[in-house]
């Protein structure tokens, strides 16, 4: 399978960490041996080498600055833009690895879009092209016969998207409900341990679990973009950003988690999605409820089932590792899925 990665930051360096350290166990556990032949970076170079590149050569050389200190070899280009990579590299999967945009989608999507016309397979790391394009993604890639997986958009490696989808095929899911931002979960959580609503803020900026500008984690979006996501897997219906109710944390105070401690309830921000809509607000759980007790920067979702009834998944949202695990598993799925019913 030869891969082109777009974006090398956190997550596309997770991802190919584990191909660095897993190669021998994939190959023998599951047929699997992934060739990386083009990596794209926005401001630290581009790759391409149809034989393949080396991961813990790319590794050592985005952790010298760039990848122009990855070693010269037979067949190596570096002056490729990306719209050639797609065009030529004769890659079968794109892994998008880029940083997210709500708004636009950003270049993720025209990229996207370009790949599918080349006949590729889509796996995306970031939620900004599924949640603003998933209907033209979806039919895109249907009239090409090619595939577009998306697992590491919510939960990053955990499978959220995996368990409505497959694990609980042929349940009827009626709702979801979950703690689909780490920062936000990182805050309330210190917040009724007795402090400040600034000073854990200031304290998670820098841990790194919050940006300098932390307006789409506490103000709700980056997890209402998760709630688009699993909205459009989980229901077949993508919603836009103004069609959401989407409330942050930042105006709870401590009186209002006192309130919630007082009544045995926990403040968490929750996003939930129906059939028939979605919101992202803080909301006040009983203890007793299984996502009240989802503590510092883990996730949680919640799926409302007919046959099951609740069904509750807890696990790691973010972290490159656990993102670049969430491309490794949308890829074996591709192999077994694709790759091996061609042969």
């Amino acid at each position: 399978m030869k891969l082109l990665l777009l974006g090398f930051g956190t997550v596309g360096q997770g991802f190919v960490q584990i191909l660095r350290d897993k190669a021998h166990d994939l190959q023998a556990r599951y047929d699997f041996a992934p060739r990386i032949v083009g990596v794209a970076t926005r401001s630290r170079g581009i790759l391409y080498c149809a034989n393949g590149l080396d991961p813990a050569a790319l590794l050592e050389a985005i952790k010298a600055g760039s990848l122009e200190h990855y070693p010269e070899s037979a067949g190596l280009a570096r002056d490729w833009s990306v719209e050639r990579l797609i065009s030529e590299s004769g890659a079968e999967v794109l892994v998008d690895a880029l940083p997210t945009d709500l708004v636009t989608g950003g270049a993720s999507l025209p990229y996207a879009f370009a790949a599918i016309d080349a006949g590729m397979h889509l796996v995306f790391a970031s939620k900004g092209a599924v949640a603003v394009g998933y209907d033209d993604l979806m039919r895109r890639s249907r009239a090409a016969g090619t595939r577009v997986l998306f697992e590491g958009s919510v939960m990053a490696g955990t499978p959220s998207l995996r368990l409505g989808m497959q694990a609980l095929a042929g349940c009827t899911i009626t709702a979801a409900r979950g703690i689909l931002n780490g920062t936000t979960n990182y805050i309330l959580t210190a917040m009724e341990a007795g402090r400040s609503y600034a000073d854990v803020l200031a304290e998670a900026q820098k841990l790194g679990y919050a940006e300098a500008d932390p307006t789409a984690d506490v103000d709700g979006w980056d997890a209402a973009g998760k709630a688009i996501i699993v909205s459009a897997a989980l229901f077949g219906k993508p919603l836009a950003l103004d069609q959401m109710d989407v409330h942050g944390i930042s105006g709870l105070t401590a009186a209002d988690i006192d309130a919630a401690r007082a009544s045995g309830e926990r403040w968490k921000l929750i996003a939930h999605v129906t059939p028939e809509g979605g919101s992202v607000m803080p909301v006040r759980l009983p203890l007793s409820h299984p996502l009240a007790n989802v503590s510092g920067t883990t996730n949680a979702i919640t799926l409302t089932t007919d046959l099951l009834g609740d069904v509750t998944l807890i696990g790691a949202g973010a972290g490159g590792v656990q993102t670049g695990f969430a491309v490794l598993s949308d890829l074996i799925d591709l192999q077994r899925i694709i790759f091996k019913s061609a042969k």
